[in-house]
């Protein structure tokens, strides 16, 4: 997943859709791999940058990843995502 990070680390905002749609994806990953604090980071991160998008598809992607971090609010990072009045 570092490639992907550092990737997505060079690629502008200005491409809000497709870079949430990216982090959405990246975010799935985390979770696969069980780092559900780097999940839920870059599921606010995705958050964040959909929040200004007309397309549907990020949130589309966001509600299922908010639904599998909802078992870890116990994790300060989960909990703060989750309170996120987007989350």
């Amino acid at each position: 997943m570092p490639v992907l990070t550092d990737a997505l680390n060079r690629y502008s905002d200005d491409h809000a859709r497709d870079k949430a749609l990216y982090l959405s994806w990246l975010a799935n990953a985390y979770l696969t791999a069980g780092e559900v604090e780097q999940a839920a980071v870059t599921t606010g991160r995705t958050l964040e940058l959909s929040a200004g998008v007309a397309s549907i598809r990020p949130r589309q992607r966001i509600a299922p990843l908010l639904d599998q971090l909802r078992p870890h609010v116990d994790l300060p990072v989960v909990r703060d995502l989750l309170e996120h009045p987007a989350g």
